[in-house]
């Protein structure tokens, strides 16, 4: 059900789909290859939207989706891609074949991801199956009511939720698999991913796609 997924570091997400090869937060990626249909931006931070990277996957005809007041910033990467395209929380839209909706993406107690700054995390409907790649956030209200197949959830807590609260999350909208993200390099260890793991209730599986020794 995952084969199509890979994690790099943080939340840099690979996931290959009939519509083309989606890349969401490229970051530290090892080889040029130059093949993104489309690159998902879930916020401006530095580990999340870094040129560097989104040039080593854009392509000219490249879609780069960036949420809305990061517009102005991903002009710097438009002679990179073929066209630019703005989002805000609670859409849904069809891109080239590819449907996808926007979830809010925010810490409740935290500075880090303010509500305001309208970032997003994404549901993409890849071969009928419904994946969630939560971006930076908590356990918000939006997160909870999430439905989805495959959900790929920051762990590493600091800026986003810690192993416990994203295991909560994920009992809570019961996807067919999680994969955590968002540890084990910048933030949090290894063993947040295997912390998270003990802490999921079954049925749902958890795959740990996070490289060891990234």
């Amino acid at each position: 059900m995952t084969e199509n997924i890979t994690v790099n570091e943080q939340n840099s997400i690979q996931i290959k789909d009939r519509s083309g090869m989606i890349y969401v937060d490229p970051f530290r990626i090892r080889e040029r290859t130059n093949d993104a249909a489309f690159i998902f931006i879930t916020h401006d931070h530095y580990d999340h939207y870094s040129p560097e990277d989104i040039a080593k996957v854009a392509k000219e005809d490249t879609i780069l989706i960036v949420p809305e007041k990061m517009e102005g910033k991903a002009r710097e990467v438009s002679g990179l891609v073929g066209r630019t395209v703005t989002v805000r929380p609670g859409m849904q839209q069809e891109l080239e074949g590819l449907f996808f909706e926007t979830v809010p993406a925010y810490n409740i107690l935290k500075p880090f991801h303010p509500k305001s700054a309208m970032w997003v995390g994404y549901i993409f409907l890849v071969e009928d199956r419904r994946i969630y790649v939560a971006g930076d956030t908590d356990a918000t209200a939006e997160a909870k009511a999430v439905k989805c197949d495959i959900a790929l959830v920051p762990v590493g807590g600091t800026y986003t939720m810690d192993a416990k609260k994203a295991a909560q999350l994920v009992n809570t909208i019961g996807p067919d698999v999680a994969i955590p993200v968002h540890y084990g390099t910048l933030v949090g260890s290894m063993k947040d991913g295997q912390e998270f793991a003990e802490n999921v209730n079954d049925p749902v599986r958890v795959e740990l796609k996070i490289p060891i020794g990234v």
